[in-house]
């Protein structure tokens, strides 16, 4: 299994070097099972953002727009109502039967220093394939854990698979504009003037899917070029 690093400054540089990363020096593998099977390239990825409130939050050729993003940040991360067909959202997991979003808050309101307040997503029984009669995939992004430090709160999420070309980028920006959400209503609540800081993600399973090879390497042909002309 090959391991990376990946550090950027704001969300859409992390999106191209992601893809960067994994096209460079990923490792081929053959999907028997999930939700499209098929050959990907992928990476045991760490992903660091040191400024991923800096706009905009989406590169001008990702496969979303803020429109999208700010629906799915307030409908899969943040309000919890599920669509008819769903078995969940991230946010319905997150807001029952624990509303852990507002523990948060709360907990953060009465002790800043608290290192604890972890949010999960995943449960026990999304190990089995049907749930509510329904064909399940268990969710992609697991935990969302929170670190307020410096008058600044950090998440660290993890992702079990992730499609680096049409998820990440919505992802991020999305869980960005939460983590947004999250700090607002805890200034609101403790009277106080935290800001957003960085993000950082792992994923055992980072992938681009072999029908979106020929896109990708176009997308990141000109940073080749620029790197050859500087190694020159």
């Amino acid at each position: 299994m090959k391991y990376a690093t990946v550090k950027a400054f704001d969300i859409p540089g992390a999106w191209y070097r992601t893809l960067e990363e994994i096209w460079e020096n990923g490792e081929d593998f053959s999907v028997g099972y999930g939700s499209e099977v098929t050959m990907t390239r992928k990476l045991n990825l760490s992903i660091r953002i040191t400024n991923p409130e800096s706009r905009p939050l989406v590169a001008d050729k990702a496969p979303c727009d803020m429109k999208y993003i700010n629906s799915y940040a307030l409908q899969y991360l943040w309000a919890g109502v599920k669509e008819e067909g769903e078995t969940y959202t991230y946010a319905s997991r997150l807001r029952e039967p624990v509303d852990q979003i507002q523990q948060v808050i709360e907990r953060y309101a009465e002790e800043p220093q608290d290192r604890q307040l972890t949010m999960v997503i995943r449960q026990p029984q999304d190990i089995h394939k049907t749930l509510a009669g329904m064909k399940h995939e268990p969710p992609c992004l697991t935990v969302m854990d929170t670190e307020l430090l410096d008058g600044k709160m950090h998440l660290t999420c993890y992702f079990r698979s992730w499609d680096a070309y049409a998820g990440l980028p919505a992802n991020i920006a999305g869980i960005q504009v939460f983590n947004e959400a999250l700090v607002g209503e805890l200034n609101a609540r403790a009277g106080t003037d935290y800001s957003t800081g960085e993000l950082v993600f792992h994923s055992k399973n980072c992938h681009i899917y072999s029908r979106l090879y020929d896109l990708v390497e176009e997308l990141i042909k000109p940073g080749e070029d620029s790197r050859r002309q500087r190694d020159k």
